[in-house]
């Protein structure tokens, strides 16, 4: 035993230095905001997409830009618009004059991280097409399908408050996603922090003028891991040990979101696969090789929230998604749903 024991734990240290790693190159760019890039890093381990919604001005494209640069994926970013086409996203079959025959122009998915900005500006057509890439990790362009690369991720990005212009994103769509974060504004001493550093980046010269520096133009360019990093934390999510009882609380959780009097549509099964896997990304993370209640207690509202809706009668005595998830969560015992 103590052969294997050796390089198994030589295996855990390197995995978690690749995680500190991470996360201390997004902090160098980002103030605050660390349980944002722990659901980021939980969503790329588990293979899941995430949703960040929040208002304008809160880092959630600077975010993604950071976490693409620490690790060595190919990364694309769409900005969705009104006018978006799904071959925009997808790709074409487009006619070679040459050769008087079709070939395939493959679009910006094809990519490991994808960062779809503002998704709900995109017309339902647009949003649909992502539903197969999502599920199934494959697009079907004309009459050929091809697979995506491996590893793929949705980062979508969304403004909770705005209307105008914007598309509501279907149940079919949003069940898509493994996780929604919705992100707060930061702490009066993390905003300070913001203003200072923003203070100190100064101009960069550029042709005969100079350009403002912003926070994306000191992203450093050098990743701190690679492709066989990150599926070295996979495998580690993989063995972080899920207990029957934990999974009979997720069972438990997930079927009082269906039966609770004030819920119209409650949670898939999705919602409990999610919880699992997000559960042992985020043990790992948190160096535990065992997920716990906390885990659950923690993810609850990014797992679930986006997957429930309250009747119209609840939603007229003033009840909303998250205090009927909390009152859920307490007789779980949960003592915070939040962190």
């Amino acid at each position: 035993m103590q052969p294997t024991a050796a390089p198994a734990r030589s295996s855990q240290r390197t995995t978690h230095e690749f995680l500190n790693g991470v996360r201390a190159r997004v902090g160098t760019v980002v103030v605050g905001q660390d349980v944002v890039v722990e659901r980021l890093m939980i969503a790329l381990f588990t293979g899941g997409h995430i949703l960040l919604q929040g208002v304008p001005g809160l880092a959630k494209t600077l975010l993604v830009s950071a976490l693409s640069k620490s690790i060595d994926l190919s990364f694309a970013r769409i900005q969705f618009t009104i006018d978006l086409l799904p071959s925009d996203i997808l790709g074409s079959e487009i006619l070679d004059q040459r050769t008087n025959e079709f070939r395939v122009r493959k679009g910006p998915i094809f990519t490991n991280l994808l960062l779809a900005d503002e998704i709900n500006r995109a017309a339902p057509k647009v949003q649909g097409a992502l539903l197969e890439a999502m599920q199934e990790r494959k697009v079907t362009i004309g009459a050929e399908t091809f697979r995506l690369p491996a590893p793929f991720l949705v980062i979508a990005t969304q403004n909770p408050v705005e209307q105008a212009g914007t598309f509501e994103l279907p149940e079919a769509q949003l069940d898509r996603f493994m996780l929604v974060h919705r992100l707060e504004y930061p702490k009066p001493a993390e905003e300070r922090e913001i203003l200072m550093r923003n203070a100190s980046l100064g101009i960069q010269r550029q042709d005969k003028g100079a350009i403002v520096k912003t926070e994306f133009d000191v992203l450093s360019q050098a990743p701190v891991g690679g492709p066989e990093d990150l599926v070295a934390a996979m495998e580690a999510v993989n063995t972080v040990h899920i207990s029957e009882t934990f999974v009979e609380h997720v069972v438990d959780l997930v079927n009082r979101s269906r039966v609770h009097p004030a819920v119209e549509l409650g949670c898939s099964p999705r919602a409990g696969i999610s919880l699992v896997k997000a559960s042992r990304a985020r043990a790992l993370i948190h160096g535990r090789d065992y997920a716990v209640p906390d885990d659950l207690f923690a993810l609850a509202e990014d797992v679930m929230l986006h997957r429930m809706r309250l009747k119209y009668e609840a939603i007229a005595e003033g009840l909303t998604n998250r205090a009927v998830l909390h009152e859920m969560l307490r007789s779980l015992g949960a003592p915070d749903a939040k962190g």
